[in-house]
């Protein structure tokens, strides 16, 4: 088997699959409905070929041994339908990424509702400048290297051996529609982070206990010999543990495991286990959650081999995610950030770590609410808390059904919704002023509202 056609080749999962089929050997091509950056650069880059569409001339345009099918395929697309009447081999991406991929390697998966990707990123990146080399496949785009997913490398340390070690992203939606499992359930990691536990996906969970379950389905998968890292302030992480597990855990944000210091005007803090102190991290990440996302990072690799101090150290030179409060301009004084954050926590989290860093300066929130979930409006009660710290708050609501006016109603005169997109870009150019931050949250393109900022705050 030597070529695979992947549908739903741009999401962040798939098109990374897509990069390390590609460097095992395959020739690869895809399919989706739009493409936008950085998965569409990463593909464009790797000379990935892509199909705008789901329909059925594809199978006939690229005969492939194998169709790897994402989530994003369902019943009566025609691709789909094209794939099951003509009896051609189809697999899952997880599947195929376990059989072809992990199952030759000690897998870390980083699982959680929020911090998946930096905590995949930062991880990664420890074991790099340790000399580990390690294979990844992460949700995003890590900036200390420039890509989404590769294979294991030859290590620095033997250049004759190739890197037992692989990071996962372990995310707990479901793997096809043929296959309801979370994608994690696959993976087999050895190391486990498992940084938080919080109702979300509300298309496919009908309640908390729902997503408990196939956490606690991932923890049976974790051997004997294996860690698990939990984050010891989760209670719902505690209860899922207490269904059963039968691996050594270490949890974190708790004195008596992995927990910090108070962190310093510029963000330093010390890392302590058990009360000890292990190094100390000096970086310009923002809050409390990528405190705790290194706290499991460090022990983590410690697990992986890696003494606390040199992940400290790693941990230091990590320059976080892009889409992870990236910067994408200043002008006029005016700061622009891309965030991804889309559920009520991170969203509040973000908002706090950028409250800290700017003290009293204006910050305006701007809020796309494009999740499944959020379409849903399971959340739009927990919206104007998460809101809060935010001198004004932007959210458009075109692709939802729900009032999204009467949710963000308790924030009061500092609420604008707009269904518009055009009319919601120019009210926040008019509304700019000279030191304000404008946070943008979302986790798809936003009409390239960042971009639009930029050059009409240039045009002003």
């Amino acid at each position: 088997m030597k070529h695979i056609h992947i549908i739903g080749i741009g999401g962040t999962f798939m098109g990374g699959l897509a990069a390390i089929a590609q460097q095992a050997g395959f020739t690869v091509s895809g399919c989706d409905a739009k493409m936008y950056p950085p998965m569409s650069t990463q593909l464009e880059q790797l000379g990935i070929r892509v199909h705008e569409g789901f329909d059925e001339a594809q199978l006939d345009d690229f005969p492939a041994d194998m169709y790897v099918i994402g989530n994003v395929a369902k019943r009566g697309m025609e691709v789909v339908e094209a794939i099951l009447n003509r009896n051609l081999p189809y697999v899952s991406g997880p599947q195929w990424l376990a059989e072809n991929v992990l199952r030759q390697y000690w897998v870390l998966g980083v699982a959680g509702t929020h911090g998946k990707t930096s905590t995949a990123s930062m991880l990664a990146w420890v074991l790099e400048d340790a000399g580990l080399a390690p294979g990844f496949l992460i949700g995003g785009i890590p900036q200390n290297f420039g890509i989404s997913a590769r294979l294991p490398q030859k290590t620095p340390l033997d250049p004759k051996s190739v890197s037992p070690f692989f990071v996962i992203e372990a995310d707990e939606y479901d793997t096809a529609f043929f296959d309801k499992r979370s994608k994690f359930v696959h993976y087999r990691p050895r190391t486990l982070i498992l940084n938080n536990l919080e109702y979300d996906h509300a298309d496919i969970f009908p309640d908390l206990n729902a997503i408990q379950t196939q956490f606690h389905h991932l923890v049976r998968t974790v051997p004997a010999e294996g860690l698990i890292v939990a984050n010891s302030q989760e209670s719902n992480l505690h209860d899922t543990l207490q269904r059963g597990c039968w691996t050594t855990t270490e949890g974190f944000g708790t004195p008596q495991g992995w927990h910090a210091g108070e962190a310093e005007a510029d963000g330093a803090f010390t890392v302590f286990f058990q009360n000890k102190a292990q190094g100390r991290i000096t970086w310009n990440l923002l809050g409390e959650h990528n405190r705790m996302n290194a706290l499991a990072v460090v022990a983590a690799a410690r697990h992986a081999g890696v003494p606390p101090e040199q992940a400290c150290a790693a941990l230091s030179r990590f320059q976080n995610v892009k889409r992870r409060m990236e910067i994408k301009g200043i002008v006029n004084g005016i700061t622009v950030y891309d965030d991804f954050a889309h559920h009520p926590t991170a969203i509040a989290t973000t908002l706090a770590g950028l409250r800290q860093k700017v003290g009293a300066a204006k910050i305006t929130a701007v809020l796309e609410p494009r999740s499944n979930t959020m379409k849903l409006g399971t959340m739009a009660a927990m919206l104007p808390e998460s809101l809060q710290a935010a001198d004004a708050v932007f959210c458009y609501a075109g692709g939802v059904d729900w009032d999204v006016a009467a949710a963000l109603a308790p924030l009061g005169a500092k609420v604008h919704v707009e269904r518009d997109f055009d009319t919601l870009v120019t009210r926040l150019l008019h509304d700019a002023r000279s030191g304000e931050h404008i946070l943008v949250m979302s986790n798809g393109g936003f009409g390239g509202i960042h971009d639009k900022l930029l050059q009409g705050l240039q045009a002003a």
